[in-house]
């Protein structure tokens, strides 16, 4: 069986009270749009057993902390700041994050947090689910998590520093988790650079024969 969606598996210290505005969020929210019409990320009754699927962050301020998406919005089609959660300090090593907002962050925020803290010139991260890009990541070269590796976890946030130690996943600025249906990890400095390498990726997948989303 699959493991289920959006499920939060770190230690959440979760304030509930209005954090961000909407110019905050304009930039995510316009890429986000585009992502729903890929099918990147969503949710639909014949994906997941209609749970919500995929994420996406951007960096906030000078330091670590970041907007993310919020916990199984992936059904609403127009989001607004109150659908995003502000992550305050994301502690891998503890499995812990704090967050502030009017909905809690993405099950995926620690992954998210700890590329953030990998690399200073990551400013923004769409994990995207796109069984195209996923079955032909070794055809395409991608980096790719190891498979015993459950998502959302610390063993997750090593894995993703092992791939950064151990593989060309900066140059590449994106990755797949082997052991996560469909799930794919796109990063860059720019909004455009990660959705780009994502549409690339997807166009080079369904070129060698992917199942679209």
């Amino acid at each position: 069986m699959a493991e289920q969606e959006g499920v939060i598996k770190f230690q959440l210290q979760y304030q509930q009270q209005t954090a961000l505005t909407a110019e905050d969020v304009a930039e995510l929210n316009s890429w986000r749009t585009i992502m729903l019409q890929l099918g990147m990320l969503g949710q639909t009754p014949t994906r997941y057993d209609n749970y919500g699927f995929g994420n996406i962050s951007q960096r906030y301020g000078s330091g670590n902390q970041f907007i993310i998406s919020g916990s199984q919005t992936g059904g609403i089609a127009n989001m607004t700041a109150a659908d995003y959660a502000l992550v305050t300090q994301c502690q891998p090593a503890q499995n812990r994050i704090v967050a502030l907002g009017q909905t809690k962050p993405s099950s995926e925020a620690m992954t998210h947090g700890q590329l953030y803290q990998l690399n200073a010139d990551i400013h923004f991260i769409i994990h995207a689910h796109c069984p195209a890009i996923w079955q032909q990541a070794a055809a395409l070269g991608l980096a790719q998590t190891q498979a015993q590796v459950p998502y959302g976890t610390v063993a997750m946030t090593e894995e993703v520093a092992r791939l950064f130690a151990q593989t060309a996943v900066l140059q590449q600025g994106i990755f797949t988790m082997a052991g996560h249906e469909d799930g794919v990890v796109a990063f860059g400095a720019t909004a455009a650079a990660a959705a780009g390498r994502l549409i690339r990726c997807y166009a080079s997948a369904l070129k060698r024969g992917g199942r679209p989303n």
